[in-house]
């Protein structure tokens, strides 16, 4: 029997779950989390010249791309009885619907092999199936470890540079402030194994500097949905103020947080994202209606998509 730590607010903003965590909130009173929400809205009233003339200028260039973010902790964050089985169908139901798959890291090491499972189980009908996975900062050597079970199933693999002082992981396992040098070594060994190299974390100018120097395949615009402890903000102003300077770190730009519809998303590319990553809707979705609810939501944030684009003021 699943006991789902969600409320199912109407509007997920972040004011149903203040002090929940482990849980479906965040840190401070889930202050990220809800100026996360909020930030695509404000940007938009912030600029609404730009916006538009980017909107104009993106829509002919690109659509943006859609993944599942990264979500590990199905137990003791979202409620769910069973972790592996969790995976395996939220999984199942992302990739049904054409939305990109991404895959945690967490403790033990479980939490990782459920998602490598889960694409095994998926390339049993379709054998392109893979994810991006997303490690921790543990150790290089554990890191290494990691990488090499996640190969055969991985389109790309990141290291989540900002989690070493995540809330729900303190006390039960060693992680680290990665040093450019550290960070270098995984880039080095990925590029021989023919992996793109990505860096999820980006929200700090000191994270800028790191991006400089190290030119990672992609960067990526987190704040881990507001369950880490860091500057107070919201990425989608980040992402206003540093895309163009990203840019010339980087092949590509990703970014999560707060994202809820798909003027949101058009928000996004049209300050300079790439791809859109999206948690809490797509596993609220599951939760509540399962693969029925997962493809409605999916729905919402691609048919949708067209419209908005072509009259961005909807």
């Amino acid at each position: 029997m699943n006991n789902f730590k969600c409320h199912f607010c109407t509007n997920c903003n972040g004011t149903g779950c203040i002090g929940q965590l482990p849980g479906m909130g965040g840190v401070e009173r889930n202050i990220n989390f809800r100026l996360n929400c909020d930030g695509w809205e404000v940007c938009r009233k912030e600029n609404p010249l730009l916006f538009v003339n980017f909107l104009e200028r993106a829509i002919t260039d690109r659509i943006p791309k859609i993944s599942l973010a990264p979500m590990t902790g199905a137990v003791e964050n979202i409620g769910f009885n069973d972790e592996e089985l969790y995976y395996r169908e939220i999984f199942s139901c992302i990739h049904k619907c054409g939305v990109g798959l991404c895959a945690g890291d967490g403790y033990p090491d479980e939490k990782i092999k459920y998602g490598i499972k889960a694409v095994k189980n998926l390339q049993k009908t379709d054998k392109k199936a893979k994810a991006v996975f997303f490690i921790k900062p543990f150790e290089n050597k554990k890191i290494f470890e990691h990488i090499e079970m996640c190969l055969p199933y991985a389109s790309a693999i990141g290291i989540d540079i900002d989690s070493y002082n995540i809330a729900t992981m303190k006390k039960l396992v060693n992680l680290e402030k990665k040093t450019p040098s550290q960070l270098k070594q995984i880039k080095d060994y990925l590029k021989e194994k023919g992996k793109p190299f990505i860096i999820k974390g980006i929200f700090n100018t000191e994270d800028i500097k790191l991006l400089e120097e190290l030119r990672p395949d992609c960067a990526y615009i987190s704040n881990h949905g507001g369950r880490i402890e860091t500057r107070i903000g919201s990425t989608a102003e980040f992402l206003q103020n540093f895309a163009e300077q990203i840019k010339n770190y980087t092949d590509e730009i990703w970014v999560d947080g707060g994202i809820r519809s798909p003027l949101d998303i058009a928000t996004a590319m049209a300050f300079g994202a790439d791809r859109v990553l999206i948690g809490r809707p797509f596993v609220t979705a599951f939760c509540k209606s399962g693969e029925k609810g997962v493809c409605k939501k999916a729905l919402e944030f691609t048919l949708l998509q067209t419209a908005q684009l072509n009259n961005p003021m909807l």
